[in-house]
């Protein structure tokens, strides 16, 4: 058995939105070129990788990448676990949990992502009396507002396998932890992996407001060089491809795993 004809019309329709994204950016940067005022004094010289000043520029820019990364690795990886335990809190069966779970996720998604940085940072501390450095207030701040939006996938992903699936882990004797592990979440896995790969590119790209609370990041990194350079169009339209570059990985990362789950599930059924 091969894999579905739906999964690869997805993956061909997810390569043709990447050569799109390409095909955009670059119009974009022609249209920009165009509309230009006429005396305007073009420095992409400054970001030349030809010239030396362009180099040092271009690697003060690349310093952010390392923060960039380890912020939304380490936000979406939480927010993953975090978003698990609170999908199985509202499938639980007491109607008290269910409530103050679902409670907690709606006033948490009502809370712009910005505000939910500015209060980690700087009102946490003052609450909790432990003083967060930059990269955890952004990590947890991140986190906490992604957690519940993968909660909500989770728990779709869960209810989407057949209850005959959990019955038959039942007639075996698996434990509910078992079930989970074993029947139940591999299977919602292979569902919701797309909206978990979209969450961590919306994650990547919210992770540049990091920037405001001084961590330097690639947006932080590229106002300090604007600052310093004032070439506001040149500096910013760099940092855009850094970010598509970005994206463009892990939606290639993505789509390969997703493959990968459902050549593995169709070898399972051969063999079986």
């Amino acid at each position: 058995m091969g894999v579905p004809e739906c999964l690869c019309q997805s993956t061909s329709t997810k390569g043709g939105r990447l050569r799109l994204s390409w095909i955009c950016l670059v119009a974009v940067m022609v249209v920009l070129t165009g509309c230009a005022s006429a005396d305007y004094k073009w420095g992409w010289t400054v970001l030349s990788p030809l010239t030396k000043a362009g180099q040092d520029n271009l690697s003060f820019l690349a310093t952010g990448f390392g923060i960039t990364i380890g912020v939304s690795l380490s936000a979406i990886s939480l927010s993953l676990i975090a978003g698990l335990g609170l999908a199985f809190l509202m499938l639980s069966s007491r109607p008290t949990v269910r409530g103050i779970t679902r409670s907690f996720v709606e006033a948490v998604r009502a809370v712009p992502i910005l505000v939910m940085l500015l209060w980690v940072y700087y009102g946490l501390p003052v609450i909790s009396g432990i003083v967060l450095d930059r990269f955890v207030s952004g990590v947890l701040a991140l986190a906490l507002c992604d957690c519940v939006f993968e909660a909500e996938i989770f728990r779709a992903g869960i209810q989407s396998v057949p209850k005959s699936q959990r019955e038959g882990g039942a007639a075996l004797g698996l434990s509910p932890y078992q079930r989970a592990r074993l029947i139940i979440l591999p299977q919602a896995i292979r569902y919701i992996l797309p909206a978990i790969g979209n969450q961590f590119v919306y994650i990547l790209k919210m992770s540049s407001l990091v920037s405001v609370i001084g961590l330097a990041d690639l947006t932080r990194r590229a106002t300090e060089l604007n600052v310093n350079l004032y070439r506001p169009l040149e500096v910013y339209t760099v940092l855009i491809l850094e970010y598509l570059l970005l994206i463009i990985v892990i939606s290639y990362a993505v789509s390969r795993l997703e493959r990968y789950l459902w050549r593995h599930q169709a070898d399972e059924r051969t063999r079986s």
